[in-house]
C-alpha cells in the first residue's frame, strides 16, 4: 500500500505534457475571447440605448445645421434672386412708390416728424438693480428681447413703472432710444417705420428733414413731459426743422397710440406754460402743414378693455385654448398672464385706449352703429360721403343680430338676449375681501386678489358691460390703476367746450372733450386699413381657478354658425384693421370734425383714407404691399404714395379726397352727437 501511494504521488506531481499544455491554453484564450466579445456587445448594446436627452441634443444639433445652412445659402445668394423668383411666380413688380415717384420729378419739400404708437418704440435701460448687471444702455423693449427669456423676473421687474405714481420705481430708469432707430424695425427683421423711411429717403429726405420723436410710451401722456420733457423737445425740434427748410411747415405722421399722443401735443404746445407749452393759439397754424394719422385709435379701441380686464386679446384667449394652463402657470414656474397683467397695469398709456363716448358712440345693451353688419370679401371704393355701400353685398342670406354694444357679456346667451330679459346685479355694492386661498397659491400678486370670491361672483353675475358700464368695472376690479387713469385721461363727451375744466390736460387726449387748433389751413387726414375682423365684443367665463389666478377669461368654445360669421373664439368683430374698429379710427374725420363743428371750430379739411386688405399673394412677398393690417400697412406702397405726395407739396384734394370702402359714413350718420 505504502508503495501505491508514492507512485500515485508521483503522478500526480507529474508534469503535463506539451500537448496538454497547449490544449488547457487554447481553452483559456478561448473563454477570454469569449469575454472579450461579450464585454464588447453589451457595450455597444449600452451605447446605442437613446435617452431623451440624446433625442432632444440630436433634434436641436439638426435644427441648428440646417438654419445656419440656410442663413449661408440666404447671405450667399444675390440680392436680386428674391425678386426674380417673386416675379417669375407673379410677373414683374411694381416699383417702390419712392422710385415712381422720384420719376415723376418728386423733390423733399416739407420736413416730416414720426410719432410711433405704443409699443413700437425701443427702451433701455440706464440705472436697474443687481440682476441688470451688464444691461446698462442695452434695449429692454425692442431688437431681440433677449433678456426676456434669459432672466425673465428681472425684465418685467424693470419694464414696472411704480404702481402708485405711474413714474420710475426706485433705483430704475428705463428710457426711450432716440433718432430713427428708436422704431425702424420693432425687432430683427419686422419693419415699422422703415420702408417709410427709405422710400422717403429715394426723393431726398435724410435724417436732418426726418424727426422720430421718440417718447416713452408706457407713461401718461403728461408725464412724459414731467419726467423727459418730451413735449419740450418734440416742440423744439419742429420749430427747428421748420426754421432750416426755408418756413416750410411740418407734416406730421403719428401712428396708432401716436394719433392721441399728438392729439395731446396740440392742446398742451398752445396752453401757457407750466401746465403747457407757452406755443400760443397760433402756433399749430405756423408750424404744421398736414396731419397724417395712421390707424388712430380716436376713441379708443374694445381690445384695450380685454387687455386691462384679464390680459387676453384674441390671439391669446385662441392660444390658451389650445394649451390650457400654460399661460397662467408655465413649465418655468412663470404665471406668464399674472406678470403681464401686472406689468401691463402700471403702464399709464394703456388707459388711453379704452373707449371714449360711452354708450352714445359705441351702442347701448340693444342697438350700436354696426348693427347689421356682414363681413365682404371685396369693397367697392366710395368717394361721396353722403353714400355708403350696402351690408353683406357678397353675402347669401341674414345673420343674427350682433349686439356689438355689449363689449363685455357673461355667456352666449346674455350676449343674445334682449337688454329687457337680462336681469343684473350691481356689483359696485358687492363686499370685497382678500381671499385666504391666495395665500397657498404660487401666484404673483394683481388687484384681484384683494376683491375675494364674493367680488368676483359680483362681476360675474352683472352680466353685461356696455362702453359706459365698462368704466364702473375697471375701477372696481383695478382701483389704483384707474385712480392714476382717472387724473391723465377722461372718456366722455363734452357739454361745454368752453367751459374752463377743458383746460386741464386729462382732456387734451380725447377728441370729444377737445377743440382742435384755431388753423384753417392745416389738414387732417384719417388713414386706415379695412377689411379684417377686428375685435369688438367679448363673450367671457369665470375661470375655473378663479381663486389663484385670473378669475376672468374669454370663453373660446362659441363660434358662430357659419364661416362668415362675425363670431369666433368667443369674440365678435366687425370692419377694421385687426386692432382698430373702423368706428374708432374714422368717426371724427368722418363726422365729429368734419366741416365747421364745435370740436373743429375752424373748419380744418379732414379726409378718409381707407386701404383695403389684401394678404401677400406669397411667401416671397413677405408682409405685403397692398396689407391693411394695423402695423402692416406702414408698408403699404398706396399709403405710402399718399405720404410722400403730401410731404412734396400736395394735399388733399390732389390725392383725390376721401377713399372709402367701409360704412363708416353710415355708421357715423347712426351716431347722436351734438355737433
Amino acid at each position: 500500500m505504502p508503495l501505491i501511494r508514492r507512485r500515485k504521488a508521483a503522478e500526480a506531481d507529474r508534469a503535463p505534457s506539451s500537448d496538454e499544455k497547449l490544449a488547457q491554453d487554447a481553452s483559456e484564450d478561448e473563454d477570454r475571447k469569449k469575454k472579450e466579445s461579450s464585454s464588447k456587445k453589451k457595450k455597444k448594446s449600452e451605447k446605442n440605448k437613446w435617452s431623451c436627452v440624446d433625442n432632444c441634443c440630436w433634434f436641436v444639433g439638426c435644427v441648428c445645421t440646417i438654419w445656419w445652412l440656410l442663413l449661408f445659402l440666404y447671405n450667399a445668394m444675390p440680392s436680386s434672386f428674391p425678386q426674380y423668383v417673386t416675379e417669375a411666380i407673379t410677373g414683374p413688380l411694381p416699383d417702390p412708390p419712392g422710385v415712381k415717384l422720384k420719376k415723376e420729378g418728386l423733390t423733399a419739400k416739407h420736413p416730416v416728424v414720426f410719432v410711433p404708437g405704443i409699443v413700437t418704440g425701443g427702451l433701455e435701460l440706464w440705472e436697474g438693480h443687481g440682476c441688470s448687471e451688464g444691461l446698462f444702455r442695452k434695449r429692454l423693449w425692442g431688437g431681440t428681447f433677449g433678456e426676456v427669456y434669459k432672466r425673465p423676473l428681472c425684465w418685467v421687474e424693470h419694464m414696472s413703472l411704480d404702481n402708485e405714481t405711474g413714474l420710475d420705481p426706485p433705483g430704475i430708469r428705463v428710457r426711450p432710444v432716440t433718432g430713427l432707430v428708436a422704431a425702424d424695425y420693432f425687432m430683427p427683421g419686422y419693419f415699422v417705420w422703415a420702408v417709410l423711411i427709405a422710400n422717403l429717403a429715394r426723393i431726398g429726405y435724410e435724417e436732418k428733414n426726418m424727426y422720430m420723436a421718440a417718447y416713452d410710451w408706457r407713461l401718461s401722456f403728461q408725464n412724459t413731459e414731467v419726467r423727459d420733457q418730451t413735449l419740450s423737445r418734440i416742440k423744439s425740434q419742429i420749430e427747428i426743422m421748420v426754421a432750416t427748410s426755408g418756413g416750410k411747415k411740418a407734416v406730421v405722421i403719428p401712428h396708432s397710440m401716436g394719433v392721441l399722443y399728438f392729439l395731446h401735443f396740440m392742446k398742451w404746445v398752445e396752453e401757457p406754460a407750466p401746465t403747457g407749452g407757452g406755443g400760443g393759439p397760433d402756433w399749430c397754424s405756423k408750424h404744421i402743414k398736414a396731419i397724417m394719422n395712421i390707424g388712430g385709435p380716436f376713441l379708443g379701441v374694445p381690445k384695450a378693455v380685454a387687455g386691462l380686464f384679464s390680459a387676453e386679446a384674441k390671439d391669446i384667449a385662441a392660444a390658451r385654448a389650445i394649451a390650457p394652463g400654460f399661460l397662467s402657470n408655465d413649465i418655468f414656474r412663470v404665471q406668464t398672464l399674472q406678470h403681464v397683467m401686472k406689468m401691463s397695469r402700471t403702464w399709464d398709456s394703456t388707459m388711453s385706449m379704452i373707449p371714449k363716448g360711452g354708450d352714445t358712440i359705441w351702442g347701448g345693451l340693444d342697438w350700436s352703429p354696426e348693427e347689421g353688419y356682414l363681413p365682404r370679401k371685396r369693397r367697392q371704393r366710395i368717394n361721396d360721403s353722403q353714400a355708403s355701400s350696402e351690408s353683406g353685398t357678397n353675402s347669401s342670406g341674414s345673420q343674427a343680430k350682433v349686439n356689438y354694444g355689449r363689449i363685455i357679456s357673461f355667456g352666449k346667451d346674455v350676449a343674445d338676449s334682449p337688454g329687457s330679459e337680462i336681469e343684473m346685479i350691481d356689483f359696485r355694492d358687492a363686499v370685497k375681501g382678500r381671499n385666504l386661498a391666495n395665500t397657498t397659491c404660487r401666484d404673483v400678486w394683481t388687484e384681484y386678489h384683494d376683491m375675494g370670491i364674493e367680488g368676483i361672483r359680483a362681476v360675474a353675475e352683472h352680466k353685461v358691460y356696455s362702453a359706459e358700464a365698462v368704466l364702473d368695472l375697471l375701477h372696481f376690479v383695478a382701483p389704483k390703476m384707474m385712480a392714476r387713469g382717472s387724473a391723465h385721461f377722461s372718456y366722455g363727451i363734452a357739454d361745454d367746450l368752453d367751459d374752463p375744466k377743458y383746460k386741464h390736460y386729462k382732456y387734451w387726449s380725447n377728441p370729444l372733450e377737445t377743440k382742435l387748433p384755431n388753423a384753417s389751413d392745416i389738414e387732417i387726414f384719417s388713414m386706415y386699413g379695412v377689411g379684417i375682423p377686428t375685435e369688438r365684443a367679448y363673450i367671457y367665463k369665470l375661470s375655473p381657478s378663479a381663486e389663484c389666478y385670473i378669475p376672468f377669461q374669454i370663453d373660446t368654445s362659441f363660434e358662430g354658425e357659419d364661416e362668415d360669421s362675425c363670431l369666433k373664439d368667443g369674440v365678435y368683430t366687425v370692419d377694421g384693421d385687426e386692432t382698430v374698429p373702423v368706428l374708432s379710427a374714422g368717426f371724427m374725420c368722418a363726422k365729429g370734425w368734419r366741416g365747421k363743428t364745435r370740436f373743429n371750430p375752424s373748419g380744418i379739411r379732414t379726409y378718409n383714407r381707407e386701404y383695403d386688405h389684401a394678404p401677400p399673394a406669397n411667401l416671397l412677398e413677405g408682409r405685403g404691399t397692398q396689407s391693411g393690417s394695423h402695423v402692416d400697412v406702414m408698408g403699404n406702397f398706396a399709403l405710402i404714395e399718399d405720404i410722400i405726395r403730401v410731404a412734396a407739396g400736395a394735399n388733399g384734394e390732389d390725392l383725390g379726397g376721401d377713399q372709402v370702402y367701409s360704412d363708416i359714413f353710415k355708421w357715423s350718420e347712426k351716431i347722436n352727437l351734438a355737433l
